[in-house]
C-alpha cells in the first residue's frame, strides 16, 4: 500500500515526518512526504496564542487528509487542539522524546543565575505563566519562527560584539586578518548564520521544548538547562508525534508504529486539556508519565500574568487512565481552574473563541500495556 503523508514543510515537521515515514517503510510500504504550508507558516509576525482557535499547524493537513488527497498527516502532538472531526483519529502515536522545557542561553547561565530584567524570549503563554509565576524581576518578550530561527536570534548580539572585538583588534595591528577569517570558519554553522543576522531584540534567554531541539540536531550546538517538568509543567503531548488519519483501514495501519506507554500518558494530557476547555491555548501545563501500574500526572494551570496559579499531581491507574484523567480535571476545575481558562480566553488579543468544542479525539482500540491487565482504553 502506499502512503502519502501530509507535513508542514519547516526542517523540524519533515524530520519528524521523515521519522514515521521511516517506521512505515521499515514495514515494506511506499511512503512518500507531502508538504503542506499551513495557516501558522502563512502568517509568520503572529504569536500563536493570537493565530485564533489552536491548530494553526494542524487543519490544513487534516483538511488534505479528510478530503482524500492524502492519506495521513503528521503532527507535533502538543500543536494538536481539543476538538476533533468525527471520523478523523490519531492512528498513532510514536514513542515520546524528552517532554519538557529547557532554557537556553549564550552563555550557559541558569535560570536563577540571569540578572535582574533579563530578557527572555517565548511564544508560549504557558512558558510565559511560568517564568513570571518563578520570578517577577524578568523580562519576557515574544519570538517567532522555527528552531533555528530563534536560535540565531538568540546567539546574534554577542557573537556579533565578538567579531566586532577583534575585527578592531585587526584594524589596531594586535591580531592578523586571518585570525578573524579562521574565528568565523570555527563557528558551527548556526553560529555563521547568526553572524549575519539583524536582530530588534536582544534576548538573555530563550525557553524552548528539549524535543525540538533535539530532533533539529541543535541540542549539543546550544548551552541549555531543564526546567524540572514537575514545577515548569510541559504542554500536553510534548515532545511526541502523532499521525492522523481517517477511522478505518489507514488507522488500522498504523497500530504497528503506535507506541503503547506514550499513547497512555498523552490520553492522560490531552483528556485533562479537554476537560479544561484547554484549546484555547490557556496557560495550562499537564505532564503524565507512567511509572509501573500508574501514571504520576501533574496539572499546573495560571493567570496569564503567572500570579495566580492551581497545581496538583496524582499517580492515576493506568487500567483506569481516561476516567482518572477526568477526575483528576473536576478536582482542578472545583479549585478555580475553569475561571483561570475563561479569563485567559476572554481576553480579547488571544482571538479563542467563547462557543469552541473541547473534545478529545477519538482514538481507534489499543494493545494495552504489559503492566495493564485490561485495555488501555478507558
Amino acid at each position: 500500500m502506499d502512503i502519502r503523508l501530509a507535513t508542514r514543510g519547516s526542517e523540524l515537521a519533515v524530520r519528524q515526518a521523515g521519522t514515521v515515514k521511516d517506521r512505515l517503510s521499515n514495514r515494506r510500504r511506499s511512503v512518500e512526504l507531502v508538504e503542506v504550508e499551513t495557516k501558522g507558516d502563512q502568517i509568520q509576525d503572529e504569536l500563536l496564542h493570537r493565530l485564533g482557535k489552536t491548530g494553526a499547524f494542524v487543519r490544513t493537513l487534516d483538511e488534505q487528509v479528510l478530503a482524500g488527497e492524502l492519506d495521513a498527516a503528521v503532527h507535533s502532538m502538543k500543536d494538536m487542539p481539543t476538538e476533533f472531526p468525527e471520523n478523523l483519529v490519531v492512528g498513532a502515536v510514536l514513542e515520546r522524546g524528552p517532554a519538557g522545557d529547557v532554557l537556553v542561553t549564550p552563555d550557559g547561565a541558569s535560570f536563577d543565575e540571569l540578572p535582574d530584567g533579563a530578557t527572555i524570549g517565548t511564544g508560549s503563554l504557558r512558558r510565559t505563566a511560568q517564568l513570571n509565576a518563578q520570578r517577577d524581576d524578568v523580562n519576557v518578550e515574544p519570538i517567532r519562527g522555527n528552531v533555528d530561527t530563534r536560535i540565531e536570534k538568540l546567539l546574534a548580539p554577542s557573537l556579533q560584539r565578538e567579531h566586532e572585538r577583534r575585527v578592531e583588534k585587526v584594524e589596531n595591528g594586535e591580531l592578523g586578518q586571518g585570525a578573524v577569517d579562521e574565528w568565523f570558519e570555527d563557528r558551527s554553522p548556526i553560529e555563521q548564520r547568526a553572524l549575519e543576522r539583524d536582530v530588534d531584540t536582544e534576548y538573555d534567554a530563550l525557553v524552548m521544548a528539549e524535543a525540538g531541539l533535539e530532533r533539529s540536531g541543535l541540542l549539543h550546538h546550544v548551552a541549555f538547562g531543564r526546567f524540572d517538568p514537575e514545577r515548569f509543567v510541559p504542554a500536553a503531548g510534548q515532545g511526541a508525534i502523532a499521525v492522523t488519519a481517517p477511522d478505518g483501514e489507514m488507522a488500522e495501519l498504523l497500530t504497528d508504529i503506535d507506541h503503547p506507554r506514550t499513547r497512555v500518558e498523552t490520553t492522560v494530557e490531552r483528556t485533562i486539556l479537554a476537560e479544561l476547555n484547554g484549546g484555547c491555548i490557556a496557560p495550562i501545563g499537564v505532564y503524565a508519565v507512567v511509572r509501573g501500574q500508574y501514571v504520576h500526572t501533574v496539572a499546573r494551570v495560571l493567570s496569564v500574568d503567572g500570579e495566580e496559579s492551581i497545581q496538583t499531581s496524582r499517580d492515576i491507574p493506568i487500567a483506569t487512565h481516561g476516567r482518572g484523567a477526568v477526575r483528576l480535571a473536576e478536582e482542578l476545575i472545583d479549585r478555580g481552574a475553569d475561571e483561570l481558562v475563561e479569563d485567559a480566553s476572554a481576553k480579547p488579543e488571544d482571538g479563542c473563541s467563547q462557543t469552541q468544542a473541547a473534545r478529545a479525539p477519538r482514538t481507534p482500540q489499543r494493545a494495552a500495556l504489559p503492566t495493564e491487565p485490561g485495555s488501555m482504553r478507558s
